[in-house]
């Protein structure tokens, strides 16, 4: 199965939850592509004392997992990009949904 997700959060515990998740499925087997669109293009740079959504982040780009993200929205937080939020388009969000067997918003 091809899972898409797409993350449009900065709250530490959804964005530890969504990589988990991503995590999980592959290593099931499965091919995951993560979008991080809006607040979620902040992802890489949260910090929080019960979990740790970088470790998570780093786990999921070391195994295979397929990360992108907003350029428009790391544009408007004077943010760069990097290996963990590469600079993609509208265009590459809308491939996720569409090779996705099954395509999640966590937000």
């Amino acid at each position: 199965m091809q899972l898409g997700i797409i993350l449009e959060t900065n709250d530490p515990e959804r964005v530890w939850n969504a990589f988990r998740l991503a995590n999980t499925a592959l290593d099931a087997g499965h091919e995951v592509e993560v979008f991080l669109l809006g607040d979620g293009v902040e992802a890489p740079d949260l910090e929080h004392e019960k979990f740790n959504p970088h470790g998570v982040m780093r786990k999921y780009a070391q195994n295979g997992g397929r990360l992108l993200a907003c350029g428009t929205c790391l544009d408007s937080r004077d943010l760069e990009p990097d290996d963990l939020r590469p600079r993609s388009t509208m265009a590459d969000c809308l491939g996720v949904v569409e090779d996705a067997d099954r395509a999640l918003t966590i937000g």
